[in-house]
């Protein structure tokens, strides 16, 4: 038992090493898109007032369509509106672009904060493949995903390398709780370990939800364990719209009955998001969602026909299969929305803890190799001169 402890520590200290800058980086831009969705949100709507009003007074679906068309001079391809009176109205058009509009009048209020969007943008290209350009996202993938994969054994690991040998109370808290006036390597050791246990649950849960995220292998395992089969992957879209191609103007006709049905649905919706269709023989999509935006177990889509507007397609959470479910409940457990705040606030507590384990334990093994290079030296001095 003592003979594998030590071949555990020793590969727990090499896999720290090898990816400890990476696991450091990612942990720490972790940290900033803890609350993304939110802060985005606040920059691109903050300065929009809108006068709250009746819900049931705003402009209808076609008439926003109509007014922005007429203002931008480009068709609605999405239109986004929330249970909340006092909240603008989000026109798409197609591609990223997207408006602001007051859903009482259809004033166009402005488009979201590019500085804030650019921000993020980059946090996240630096988390998910070290903002690497190109070919070299492909390279910056690899390395984020096997320190993810190396993290998760460091996770593992630390718990059986932490548990007391002897079950004292002093022997415990010297290893569970922090302890003050500390320095240099017995301060290190006292926040490396005590960090390590307190975030272990959520670190293990954000971390293994990373590795399904960066490996196919791992996400189809999901499907495997409940005895399902994994999906086929998706192939690439279609082709690009030719660049002299007149812009495809989506039909805007019997919308309004539609969104009237769309939130019948779901009484309790807090936003609805409709997808406008190319054609009037489409059958019309929306999005309804009856959580705060990042919690896919209140999200469900819905389908109408566009002449009759009978349910083409009704799939909430529910109607998801296990392996999927689980799926999705991974994709949104790493950032903790599953759990709506509270989740992203334990998520974002994990992910500054691993920045901390990330640190010192560099740190801890930078001191043990300067101790292993004075110790050489001093035995090389000890020795005769021949």
């Amino acid at each position: 038992m003592q003979k594998f402890r030590k071949v555990l520590f020793w590969c727990h200290l090499a896999v720290g090493v090898t990816g400890g800058v990476i696991i450091f980086l990612m942990s720490v831009t972790g940290v900033l898109l803890t609350y993304e969705r939110q802060m985005s949100d606040w920059a691109d709507t903050s300065t929009y007032a809108v006068e709250r009003r009746d819900r049931t007074s705003r402009l209808g679906v076609e008439a926003l369509a109509a007014r922005v068309r007429e203002t931008t001079g480009h068709s609605a391809a999405r239109v986004t509106l929330h249970a909340d009176p006092s909240a603008p109205a989000e026109i798409g058009f197609d591609g990223a672009a997207s408006v602001y509009v007051d859903p009482f009048t259809g004033t166009v209020l402005g488009a979201g904060s590019a500085r804030t969007t650019a921000f993020f943008r980059f946090v996240t290209d630096l988390h998910r493949w070290l903002a690497a350009w190109g070919q070299g996202r492909n390279t910056g993938r690899a390395l984020t995903g096997a320190a993810n994969l190396g993290f998760l054994f460091i996770v593992l690991s630390g718990l059986y390398l932490w548990w007391p040998r002897t079950w004292t109370l002093r022997h415990v808290r010297s290893v569970a709780w922090f302890r003050r006036g500390l320095s240099g390597k017995a301060r290190d050791f006292n926040w490396h370990n005590v960090i390590g246990l307190w975030m272990w649950v959520p670190l293990v849960l954000v971390v293994a939800s990373g590795v399904v995220i960066s490996y196919p292998w791992a996400g189809n395992l999901v499907y495997r364990v409940v005895g399902e089969e994994p999906p086929a992957p998706r192939g690439p879209g279609g082709p690009p719209p030719a660049a002299d191609a007149p812009p495809v103007v989506a039909p805007t006709d019997g919308l309004d009955a539609l969104w009237a049905r769309a939130e019948q649905q779901t009484p309790g919706w807090r936003s609805i998001s409709l997808q406008l269709p190319k054609s009037l023989d489409a059958p019309v999509s929306f999005s309804i969602d009856e959580g705060d935006g990042g919690q896919p177990q209140k999200r469900a889509s819905l389908a109408l026909d566009r002449t009759t507007g009978e349910v083409v397609r009704w799939e909430p959470f529910s109607s998801f299969t296990t392996g999927r479910q689980l799926r999705v409940f991974f994709r949104f457990a790493h950032t903790g929305e599953y759990f709506g705040v509270a989740g992203q606030t334990i998520a974002g507590v994990a992910s500054a803890g691993a920045a901390v384990l990330a640190w010192t334990g560099i740190a801890l093994a930078w001191r043990r190799w300067r101790a292993w290079i004075a110790r050489r030296r001093g035995r090389a001095a000890d020795l005769p001169v021949v």
